[in-house]
């Protein structure tokens, strides 16, 4: 007999069954089939050759069926429903593999560049990791990761909005989106970095997106600098110039930064701290002899950001020194990760001399791990004193004046 002749209605719920027990990659050994109509039941009983009817509901022997199949046209249970209903899938195998996708995709995040540049971001790949995949594959999970991933590589977006961003970086401007499954995956991720709570409202999204550098206004976004002496830079060169001649700050605009694409110091070294007390204590010390120094009081703007790159393309080395505590740890890896700066006496042996000298300081807050010190995180997890940069800046600027004057 011909396979086709068991292709008629009253088996299709045998062949949909043991097409179904096949598929699962698992050994086989009976088949459960039903719910069966009279007639349905009536094929089954001849076909294994049973006088007696079978229930609505019948489990099979599998070898029975290949034993009554191979005699009636020479196949077996597995030849007639790949013939009937086509390729049998092996889901053991497909779940496996899928496991084995899975796994590779979080190690694939966890070791990703921009991770490894910024650890505070771990803690964002961990929950993404546990909370699964974030569509129907690892496949498009990676695609949204990658696109997330690409986001953060490219931030600031020095004063352009988050539909011009995303069209530059993504090719499609409303990637961002308020609402957007990448847009989520982003503001998680800057929340993370910058230890600042997810936002619930459209105005909580748009204060972390300008804090991220995007949307920033051109005018409004400054940095603060002292005894930066460059040669060119248009504007932004001579407000430079002349602030560091009369000894006082400037306040470039990150408009005016944007516009200077020349700001050529040579081959020299430029101090970049966190807080702007220490920019003041620079200039009443040193004077028109101030030693270059560039603050980015607290987290760094586009302003700042964009500064510090013109000057690096230049050849300038840059140095940061932050506070000892989770925010100051953040702040450099994030300049690191963003420009060429390099720590400056931020080892976690600094951070225990500093401790002795004042052991009066706050609690340190969040700590991610330093990426240029792997033993500052867990000391100042073991100390949780914080030492803010201004307890140290004496010492920093006569470094500074040091190797600079």
């Amino acid at each position: 007999m011909p396979v086709e002749s068991l292709r008629r209605a009253e088996f299709e719920p045998l062949w949909r069954a043991v097409h179904e027990r096949l598929s699962s990659g698992l050994a086989v050994r009976r088949v459960r089939v039903g719910p069966l109509d009279p007639a349905q039941r009536e094929a089954v009983a001849r076909l294994l050759g049973s006088r007696q009817l079978p229930g609505e509901h019948v489990s099979i022997s599998l070898e029975q069926l290949d034993s009554a199949l191979l005699e009636l046209c020479g196949r077996d249970a597995r030849g007639v429903v790949r013939e009937l209903l086509g390729p049998l899938r092996d889901r053991e195998q497909e779940r496996l593999r899928e496991q084995e996708e899975r796994a590779a995709l979080w190690e694939w995040l966890t070791r990703h560049p921009v991770v490894e540049a910024q650890p505070a971001l771990r803690e964002w790949a961990e929950q993404l990791r546990r909370g699964g995949l974030l569509t129907g594959s690892p496949a498009a999970t990676g695609e949204m990761l990658d696109g997330a991933l690409r986001v953060l590589h490219a931030l600031p977006g020095f004063g352009a909005s988050p539909r011009e961003f995303a069209n530059a970086v993504l090719g499609d401007p409303r990637a961002l989106d308020q609402g957007t499954p990448l847009s989520g995956l982003v503001l998680r991720a800057l929340s993370e970095v910058q230890d600042h709570p997810l936002p619930i409202s459209s105005e909580q999204r748009r204060e972390l997106l300008v804090r991220s550098g995007l949307g920033e206004d051109v005018l409004s976004t400054v940095v603060y600098a002292a005894g930066v002496r460059p040669s060119g830079g248009g504007l932004a060169g001579e407000i430079l110039r002349a602030c560091a001649e009369s000894a006082h700050v400037a306040a470039l605009t990150l408009a005016q930064v944007r516009d200077a694409e020349r700001l050529s110091l040579g081959v020299g070294e430029v101090w970049v701290v966190q807080e702007p007390v220490v920019l003041a204590l620079a200039l009443r010390r040193f004077g028109r002899l101030c030693p270059p120094v560039v603050c980015t009081s607290g987290w760094p703007n586009s302003a700042v950001v964009l500064l510090l790159r013109r000057l690096s393309e230049s050849g300038a080395v840059l140095h940061f020194r932050g506070s000892f505590d989770g925010a100051g740890v953040r702040i450099a890896a994030h300049l690191m990760a963003k420009t060429r700066a390099r720590p400056w006496r931020m080892s976690a042996a600094d951070y225990v001399e500093a401790l002795d000298h004042d052991p009066s300081g706050g609690d340190v807050g969040r700590v991610t791990e330093a990426p240029w010190d792997a033993a500052l995180a867990p000391a100042l997890r073991e100390h949780r004193t914080a030492v803010p940069q201004p307890r140290t800046a004496p010492a920093l600027l006569d470094e500074a004046a040091r190797r600079t004057l």
